[in-house]
C-alpha cells in the first residue's frame, strides 16, 4: 500500500463520482450493458494560450489496469442501503476490460478534438469517467503551464519549486511529472525525484543563513560541505551591501580551487537587482558565475525579464507553475460518441446537444490527423471519421467544428494520425517503460511538436489560433443529426 500512495496511483474503483455507480447499477437492472465508445477532449485553451500538452497518460494507465472494488470497498457501498446485493456481487469482479486509443504523452493538443477514446461495454466506460479526468486534467493544466513558462524564458533551464503550494501531496507529485513533461529541468521535490527519475536541485533558504551568527559564517559552511554546488542565496539580509559581497568573498576561495559558484535572488526587484549583482560578479572577475531567480514568478514576469535582457541564468517557478495559476483547471470532458444498437447490429453515433452551441458534441467513433506542409510545419488538426483515409498530396476541403461556413483547403505533405491503442482487452498494449524513460520521451515529443508549430500560435499573449476542423463526411454526419432535431 505504502508504493501506491508514493506514486499517487489510486486503485479503489470507488475513486468515481457516486451518480457513476447509480446510473451502472440502472444500465445493469435494464440490461444496458452495451459497447459503447466515449471520448476525452476539451473545450478551449487554459491561460487564453494557443496550445495545450497532453500530460498524465502513463500513470492513468497504471490505474485504469488496476481499478477494482475491494471487499472493505463492496462492504461501503452495501452501507449506503441503494445498491442491490446481485449488482454488488457484480462489482466483486469488476476490471476494466475495453480499449483505449490517446494521444502520446508529451503531444501538444487543440480544443475539440478526443485526446482519448474508450471503446467498453457500458458500465466500464462510466465508471472510469473520474479517473480518466482527473489524471488528464490536472497533469495537462501544468504541463502547459510549464511549457509556457519555458518558452517565455526562451527554452531556459527552469527549476520546478513548487511542494509547498501545491494541492497536496498527490497534487505535489503530479505537478513535479507534469512540470518535467512541459519544460522543467529539475525539481525540488526529492520523493517525485526518486520515483520519477527527475533531477533533484536546490541549496539552501533563509533559514540556513540566519541560524548562523552572520550571512558570511553561513556561506562559508556551505561553500565547506558542497564546494561544486554552491549557490548562495543573497537576499536574506541586504542583496547590494551584504549578500553580493559576501558571496563573492567566499566564491573567491571557490575559484581558486577550479570551481564555480552561483548567486539565487528570492525578493526585490529582480530587474534592477540582477543587473547590478551581474556588474558586482563581472567587476569581481568571476563572468562564470551564475545567477538564479525565484519569487512568485509567472510567464508574463519571465517574458518581461527575458525581453529587457536580465542577466538571468536560471528561474526557479513554484506557486504558478504548479497550482496552474490564474486558471484553476483543464476543461477536459468525456462524453458518449457511440453506443451498439442491438437492432442494426453496429455501432451507431451519438451526439450531445445544448443550448450553448459550442457544447455539442462531434458523433461517431472518430480519429485525429495532424497535416503537415512541406516545411514540416503543422498546419491544422482533422477530425476524421474512423473508416476515413487523409492521403498526402491531394486537396481536402475542411470545415470549422462548429459547422459554420468557415472552411479552407489543404494539400498535405505529411499526415501524422494522432490516436494509437494504448489498451487492449484491459491490459496495457507495449510493456510498461521506467518512469524515467516515460518523462523524457514525453517531454522530448513536447518540444518536437511545439517546434513544428508557428510560432504566432506560441505567444504568451493573443495567440493565434490553430485550426481544428472536421472532414467533409465528419461535418455532413453532424449536420444530419442537428436537421433531425430541429426537425
Amino acid at each position: 500500500m505504502k508504493e501506491k500512495i508514493e506514486n499517487s496511483t489510486i486503485n479503489s474503483a470507488l475513486f468515481t463520482d457516486f451518480y457513476e455507480l447509480t446510473m451502472a447499477q440502472g444500465y445493469w437492472k435494464n440490461d444496458m450493458n452495451q459497447d459503447v465508445v466515449f471520448d476525452m477532449f476539451f473545450r478551449r485553451q487554459p491561460f487564453n494560450g494557443g496550445f495545450s500538452i497532453f500530460a498524465g497518460l502513463d500513470t492513468l494507465l497504471d490505474a485504469i489496469t488496476d481499478f477494482t472494488f475491494s471487499e472493505s470497498d463492496i462492504e461501503y457501498l452495501k452501507s449506503q442501503k441503494i445498491f442491490e446485493q446481485e449488482f454488488l456481487d457484480y462489482l466483486k469482479d469488476f476490471r476494466f476490460s475495453g480499449d483505449m486509443w490517446a494521444f502520446k504523452e508529451g503531444s501538444v493538443i487543440f480544443p475539440q478534438e478526443p485526446v482519448i477514446r474508450i471503446h467498453a461495454n457500458l458500465i466500464e466506460a462510466q465508471i472510469v469517467e473520474g479517473l480518466i479526468l482527473n489524471h488528464i486534467n490536472f497533469q495537462s493544466l501544468i504541463a502547459t503551464k510549464t511549457a509556457r513558462v519555458w518558452l517565455a524564458s526562451k527554452k531556459g533551464a527552469i527549476m520546478e519549486f513548487g511542494l509547498r503550494r501545491a494541492q497536496g501531496n498527490d497534487g505535489a507529485m503530479s505537478a513535479t511529472r507534469a512540470a518535467f513533461i512541459g519544460g522543467a529541468a529539475g525539481t525540488s521535490n526529492t520523493l517525485a525525484g526518486k520515483l520519477y527519475d527527475i533531477p533533484v536541485m536546490g541549496t539552501m533558504a533563509h533559514s540556513w543563513i540566519m541560524a548562523f551568527p552572520t550571512e558570511l559564517e553561513a556561506f562559508e559552511a556551505y561553500a565547506k560541505l558542497y564546494p561544486t554546488n554552491a549557490v548562495f542565496l543573497i537576499d536574506t539580509y541586504d542583496t547590494l551591501r551584504s549578500g553580493i559581497k559576501n558571496a563573492i568573498k567566499v566564491g573567491a576561495k571557490l575559484v581558486e580551487q577550479g570551481l564555480n559558484f552561483g548567486v539565487r535572488l528570492d525578493s526585490g526587484d529582480i530587474s534592477y537587482l540582477t543587473t547590478e549583482v551581474r556588474k558586482e560578479l563581472d567587476k569581481a572577475g568571476f563572468t562564470q558565475a551564475k545567477i538564479c531567480v525565484s519569487n512568485e514568478l509567472t510567464e508574463e514576469i519571465i517574458e518581461t525579464l527575458v525581453q529587457q535582457n536580465t542577466p538571468i541564468n536560471s528561474w526557479g517557478v513554484g506557486t504558478h507553475m504548479v497550482t496552474g495559476g490564474n486558471e484553476a483547471s483543464f476543461t477536459g470532458v468525456y462524453k458518449l460518441a457511440a453506443r451498439f444498437d442491438k437492432y442494426s447490429g453496429k455501432n451507431e453515433p451519438a451526439m450531445k446537444f445544448s443550448d450553448n452551441p459550442e457544447k455539442n458534441t462531434n458523433p461517431g467513433i472518430k480519429n485525429v490527423y495532424r497535416l503537415y506542409d512541406e516545411n514540416g510545419n503543422a498546419k491544422a488538426d482533422i477530425i476524421a471519421l474512423e473508416d476515413e483515409v487523409i492521403e498526402t498530396n491531394k486537396d481536402y476541403r475542411y470545415y470549422h467544428p462548429m459547422v459554420d461556413y468557415r472552411q479552407f483547403t489543404f494539400n498535405a505533405s505529411k499526415v501524422e494520425p494522432m490516436l494509437s491503442k494504448v489498451v487492449e482487452n484491459g491490459n496495457r498494449v507495449s510493456p510498461k517503460l521506467p518512469a524515467g524513460t516515460v518523462l523524457r520521451n514525453a517531454h522530448s515529443l513536447m518540444q518536437k511538436q511545439l517546434e513544428s508549430l508557428d510560432a504566432s500560435y506560441k505567444r504568451i499573449l493573443n495567440p493565434h489560433i490553430y485550426k481544428v476542423s472536421l472532414t467533409e463526411a465528419m461535418k455532413n454526419l453532424k449536420m444530419d443529426f442537428i436537421q433531425k432535431r430541429i426537425k
